[in-house]
């Protein structure tokens, strides 16, 4: 029998930063495309924000992994902390200065903590053993559950609790990414050991996306969350759009958020019984399926349950591809693969949060037409993925485990 009894300490702790220090995603993703439009000169470019916390994030993927790799888990979650109290205190200045510039210089700080905040999935991989591995990363991202129920709520509480709108929801992120980086203090997790001159490299990064898993499983882990993101980012300002107020669009994004953790507590028990391939191509259908229903109408009913339903699809489909992912690299690779995947991912979803509000407030002549155009956008991408899925199934045993 395997004791994980260090890797169930890692989980609870990361479950409890994930809470605390995650709530600010569904904060800045509720209030920034509508902070965004009031800053902007171009309706446009009322995602922009969004798009520069993506940004961010991909460009410090790699330097995040590289950090962990030398110096541990603990210090890069610290740095990203750190990055996104610096992004609080920027994005507050720039709404009180009401200079656009200066917000989205903010929001690109902000980053470093998304980054860092990717990180904590394969931090729950690192002392667990191979049955344990996809529960602890599945509990994890259930900590996710108690910060859409706490980002959402905050955001109603500051959103409108000073003068400039939005200024008290950026104050208190700066708060949360102070005292949520305590629970650091408690993590044990090994520091890597450095590296003989004699000892094995590991696979290139060119060598390690052409492992088949592995390439699938990036594929899928980028489709999954830059399709969530597409819709996510563009959702308070279709809601808002079509005659509901500020309040209903964070219940909507707050429905969407607990979708996207509430299974997380059996998510890694289905991987392991039904197998990981499977988990992820039910993912790829319930995104679909959010689409479908969120091309059936604009109703308060409409967003709701496509919103759920795109918070399940993400769920199946990123935390089957992080499990496969995990299972697919030798200790060696860890920095290496963990930051090239992140650094593709990150890439798709800024690409996709750059394209909602392009696709929202520039495709057609009303609310309505753009949040059709950002629902029909999924479709090639949920193509792209299921294709790869299945080519990675119909090849030979032995060719996929090399």
């Amino acid at each position: 029998m395997t004791d994980d009894s260090r890797a169930r300490r890692n989980v609870l702790v990361l479950v409890m930063a994930q809470a605390v220090l995650g709530a600010q995603m569904p904060m800045i993703f509720t209030i920034g495309g509508l902070a965004g439009q009031s800053l902007a000169s171009n309706p446009c470019f009322a995602t922009l924000p969004i798009s520069l916390i993506v940004l961010g994030s991909m460009l410090t993927a790699t330097p995040m992994s590289a950090v962990m790799q030398r110096f541990g888990r603990r210090a890069g979650f610290f740095l990203g902390a750190a990055g996104g109290t610096l992004g609080g205190i920027v994005g507050a200045w720039g709404l009180y200065t009401a200079s656009f510039p200066i917000f989205l210089a903010g929001s690109f700080l902000t980053g470093i903590y998304m980054s860092a905040h990717g990180f904590y999935r394969f931090a729950a991989a690192d002392t667990a053993s191979e049955d344990f591995r996809p529960k602890a990363i599945s509990y994890v991202l259930a900590g996710g559950l108690a910060s859409a129920i706490i980002g959402p709520q905050v955001v109603k509480v500051t959103a409108d609790a000073m003068v400039v709108p939005f200024l008290g929801t950026y104050l208190a992120v700066i708060a949360v990414n102070v005292l949520g980086s305590l629970l650091f203090l408690m993590l044990d997790i090994p520091r890597p050991p450095v590296p003989a001159h004699d000892a094995p490299r590991g696979r290139s990064r060119l060598e390690l996306l052409a492992t088949p898993r592995i390439a699938v499983a990036v594929i899928v882990g980028m489709v999954s969350y830059a399709l969530m993101n597409l819709v996510m980012t563009s959702t308070p300002l279709a809601v808002v759009g079509c005659g509901f107020d500020k309040s209903n669009a964070a219940d909507v994004v707050s429905g969407h958020v607990l979708a996207m953790f509430v299974p997380s507590f059996f998510t890694g028990h289905l991987i392991n019984r039904f197998g990981v391939e499977k988990i992820m191509a039910t993912g790829l259908a319930i995104l679909g399926g959010a689409g479908a229903v969120a091309l059936q109408g604009v109703e308060l009913g409409n967003f709701f349950v496509a919103l759920v339903l795109l918070g399940i699809g993400w769920n199946f489909g990123f935390i089957g591809a992080t499990a496969m992912l995990a299972g697919s690299h030798r200790p060696e690779e860890r920095g290496r693969v963990q930051g090239l995947n992140d650094l593709i991912v990150f890439g798709g979803v800024t690409v996709a949060s750059l394209a909602s509000g392009g696709l929202m407030n520039c495709s057609g002549g009303s609310p309505q037409a753009g949040w059709a155009a950002v629902n029909l956008a999924m479709a090639p991408f949920l193509a792209l993925a299921g294709a790869a899925l299945i080519w990675l199934v119909l090849r030979p045993r032995e060719d996929v485990a090399a």
